[in-house]
């Protein structure tokens, strides 16, 4: 409550006591009346993958920014611009406003709206010229949210998420098999006796 005080009289760039008395008496109204969801915490955060992220983030800034100036360059107002839609695997608020903030401060995109109920992120995305380019900004933003629940996420996202990895790097290494001629059906297994019946049969 007491930055909501220093907001009014930033605001209004008057902290005398009478104005910042009038500050708080608006902000208790304020806080009593428009009351906020609660934020429910995970209870963990993991610091070497903190540290990753943040790194990662830096990168993902820096190509950003050269990517964004390439295209402004190249293209100019001709530069095709899309709403893509983003859903994603977590239900929990900051977990999703997280997402929002760090997909926003990327050069290339900002968030537009947000869907709490659904859990799914609209963007503005610079440089979007068909559904692939919407499909892939899509995968880097689910990469955010993988590495951001890896950071503070709930231990039963991590597991949901690991699950998703398995099941997925199994569909891969099935499509290769099959792409690579391995996937042959396997012989029907024979009866019980078929063998020996046929060989009878051969006899005579």
């Amino acid at each position: 409550m007491v930055w909501l005080v220093l907001v009014w009289g930033a605001l209004w760039e008057d902290f005398s006591p009478a104005n910042l008395v009038f500050g708080l008496i608006l902000s208790v109204v304020i806080v009593r009346t428009f009351r906020l969801p609660p934020v429910r915490l995970s209870g963990r955060f993991d610091v070497p993958r903190a540290l990753s992220f943040l790194l990662w983030f830096v990168w993902q800034v820096i190509k950003g920014s050269f990517i964004t100036l390439w295209v402004a360059v190249r293209q100019g107002p001709k530069v095709h611009n899309a709403v893509v839609e983003v859903p994603l695997r977590t239900r929990e608020d900051l977990m999703i406003t997280a997402i929002g903030h760090v997909a926003s401060l990327i050069p290339g995109s900002l968030v537009l709206d947000v869907d709490r109920r659904h859990g799914t992120l609209y963007l503005h995305v610079l440089n979007v010229k068909d559904a692939k380019d919407a499909d892939r900004f899509r995968a880097d933003v689910l990469e955010i949210e993988r590495r951001l629940i890896f950071v503070m996420g709930t231990c039963e996202e991590i597991d949901l998420l690991r699950d998703e990895e398995l099941r997925v790097a199994k569909e891969l290494v099935a499509a290769r098999r099959k792409a690579d001629g391995w996937d042959l059906k396997a012989p029907a297994p024979t009866q019980p006796g078929a063998v020996g019946q046929e060989n009878k049969e051969a006899q005579r």
